[in-house]
Protein backbone atom coordinates (compact mmCIF):
# COMPACT_ATOMS: atom_id res chain seq x y z
CA UNK A 1 0.00 0.00 0.00
CA UNK A 2 1.75 3.33 -0.95
CA UNK A 3 0.39 7.12 0.28
CA UNK A 4 1.65 10.54 -0.99
CA UNK A 5 0.86 12.65 1.97
CA UNK A 6 0.62 16.19 1.70
CA UNK A 7 0.03 18.43 4.37
CA UNK A 8 -2.56 21.13 2.92
CA UNK A 9 -4.56 24.62 4.18
CA UNK A 10 -7.64 22.92 1.97
CA UNK A 11 -8.33 19.63 -0.63
CA UNK A 12 -11.01 19.21 -2.33
CA UNK A 13 -12.16 16.48 -5.14
CA UNK A 14 -14.84 16.96 -7.94
CA UNK A 15 -16.64 14.97 -9.95
CA UNK A 16 -19.05 15.43 -12.45
CA UNK A 17 -18.86 19.28 -11.76
CA UNK A 18 -19.87 18.35 -8.08
CA UNK A 19 -17.37 18.69 -5.06
CA UNK A 20 -17.62 15.20 -3.29
CA UNK A 21 -15.46 15.65 -0.51
CA UNK A 22 -13.11 18.83 1.01
CA UNK A 23 -11.24 19.79 3.97
CA UNK A 24 -9.76 22.20 5.23
CA UNK A 25 -6.62 22.34 7.61
CA UNK A 26 -5.03 18.61 7.56
CA UNK A 27 -3.70 15.59 4.90
CA UNK A 28 -4.48 15.13 1.46
CA UNK A 29 -3.57 11.25 1.25
CA UNK A 30 -3.35 10.01 -2.34
CA UNK A 31 -3.79 6.26 -1.54
CA UNK A 32 -2.39 3.31 -3.96
CA UNK A 33 -3.22 -0.19 -3.22
CA UNK A 34 -1.13 -3.15 -4.56
CA UNK A 35 -1.04 -6.84 -4.67
CA UNK A 36 -0.95 -9.11 -1.65
CA UNK A 37 -1.83 -5.30 0.59
CA UNK A 38 -3.87 -6.53 3.63
CA UNK A 39 -5.62 -4.74 6.43
CA UNK A 40 -2.48 -4.78 8.80
CA UNK A 41 -1.25 -3.07 6.20
CA UNK A 42 -3.79 -0.39 7.12
CA UNK A 43 -3.77 -0.34 10.11
CA UNK A 44 0.39 0.25 10.28
CA UNK A 45 0.18 2.92 7.34
CA UNK A 46 -3.21 5.02 9.03
CA UNK A 47 -0.86 4.86 12.47
CA UNK A 48 2.06 5.74 10.57
CA UNK A 49 0.25 8.79 8.52
CA UNK A 50 -1.75 9.91 11.81
CA UNK A 51 0.72 9.87 13.93
CA UNK A 52 3.86 11.94 12.05
CA UNK A 53 4.79 14.68 13.06
CA UNK A 54 4.72 17.17 10.43
CA UNK A 55 2.90 20.06 11.80
CA UNK A 56 4.89 22.86 13.13
CA UNK A 57 5.47 24.06 16.69
CA UNK A 58 5.82 28.31 17.30
CA UNK A 59 9.72 28.02 16.65
CA UNK A 60 8.77 26.44 12.79
CA UNK A 61 9.90 23.00 13.53
CA UNK A 62 7.86 20.03 12.93
CA UNK A 63 6.41 19.06 16.37
CA UNK A 64 2.82 17.82 15.97
CA UNK A 65 0.82 15.29 14.67
CA UNK A 66 -2.95 15.50 12.78
CA UNK A 67 -4.21 13.79 15.96
CA UNK A 68 -2.50 17.10 18.10
CA UNK A 69 -3.63 19.75 15.81
CA UNK A 70 -6.59 17.81 14.69
CA UNK A 71 -6.82 18.03 11.29
CA UNK A 72 -8.64 16.66 9.00
CA UNK A 73 -8.09 14.06 6.18
CA UNK A 74 -9.27 13.87 2.58
CA UNK A 75 -8.16 10.57 1.25
CA UNK A 76 -8.16 9.83 -3.00
CA UNK A 77 -7.78 6.72 -4.51
CA UNK A 78 -4.98 6.31 -6.92
CA UNK A 79 -3.64 3.41 -8.51
CA UNK A 80 -1.45 4.75 -10.52
CA UNK A 81 0.75 5.12 -7.52
CA UNK A 82 1.88 1.58 -8.69
CA UNK A 83 2.69 2.30 -12.55
CA UNK A 84 5.80 0.56 -13.46
CA UNK A 85 7.61 2.25 -16.62
CA UNK A 86 10.83 0.58 -16.81
CA UNK A 87 9.90 -0.49 -20.27
CA UNK A 88 8.67 1.25 -22.78
CA UNK A 89 6.62 4.80 -22.38
CA UNK A 90 3.03 3.14 -21.80
CA UNK A 91 2.50 2.50 -17.98
CA UNK A 92 2.13 -0.97 -16.90
CA UNK A 93 0.09 -1.24 -13.66
CA UNK A 94 0.16 -5.14 -13.21
CA UNK A 95 0.89 -4.32 -9.47
CA UNK A 96 -2.09 -2.40 -8.85
CA UNK A 97 -4.78 -4.77 -6.68
CA UNK A 98 -7.80 -5.85 -8.82
CA UNK A 99 -10.48 -2.95 -8.26
CA UNK A 100 -12.78 -4.41 -5.89
CA UNK A 101 -10.13 -6.15 -3.68
CA UNK A 102 -8.61 -2.33 -4.12
CA UNK A 103 -12.08 -0.74 -3.39
CA UNK A 104 -12.57 -3.04 0.32
CA UNK A 105 -9.04 -2.35 1.44
CA UNK A 106 -9.60 1.51 0.28
CA UNK A 107 -13.07 1.66 2.44
CA UNK A 108 -11.22 -0.15 5.26
CA UNK A 109 -8.27 2.58 5.59
CA UNK A 110 -10.63 5.10 5.81
CA UNK A 111 -12.60 3.59 7.96
CA UNK A 112 -9.30 3.00 10.26
CA UNK A 113 -8.86 6.82 9.71
CA UNK A 114 -12.36 7.54 11.48
CA UNK A 115 -11.74 5.34 14.18
CA UNK A 116 -9.01 7.44 15.24
CA UNK A 117 -11.83 10.45 15.48
CA UNK A 118 -10.51 11.99 12.93
CA UNK A 119 -13.28 13.70 10.40
CA UNK A 120 -12.62 12.16 7.14
CA UNK A 121 -13.51 13.17 3.31
CA UNK A 122 -13.33 11.24 -0.10
CA UNK A 123 -13.24 10.83 -3.72
CA UNK A 124 -15.28 8.32 -5.40
CA UNK A 125 -13.27 5.27 -5.99
CA UNK A 126 -12.69 4.49 -9.93
CA UNK A 127 -14.15 7.72 -10.65
CA UNK A 128 -12.06 10.74 -12.85
CA UNK A 129 -11.95 13.24 -10.04
CA UNK A 130 -10.14 16.71 -10.06
CA UNK A 131 -8.53 17.23 -6.89
CA UNK A 132 -7.46 20.54 -5.99
CA UNK A 133 -4.85 20.44 -2.79
CA UNK A 134 -3.28 23.85 -1.36
CA UNK A 135 0.12 21.87 -0.04
CA UNK A 136 1.47 23.69 2.61
CA UNK A 137 5.23 23.98 2.99
CA UNK A 138 5.06 22.42 0.91
CA UNK A 139 5.54 19.23 2.71
CA UNK A 140 4.79 15.78 0.84
CA UNK A 141 5.85 12.99 2.78
CA UNK A 142 5.65 9.24 0.54
CA UNK A 143 4.81 6.32 2.20
CA UNK A 144 5.32 2.42 1.62
CA UNK A 145 3.91 -0.06 3.79
CA UNK A 146 6.12 -3.02 2.97
CA UNK A 147 8.47 -0.12 4.36
CA UNK A 148 7.43 0.23 7.81
CA UNK A 149 7.87 -1.86 10.69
Amino acid sequence: MRAVVQRVKESKVIVEGKVVGQIGKGLNILLGIGKGDTEEDVKKLVSKILNLRIFENEEGKFYYSLLEVGGEVLVVSQFTLYANVKKGRRPSFEEAEEPQRAKDLYEKFVEEVRSYGVKVETGVFGATMEVYILNWGPVTIILDSKELK
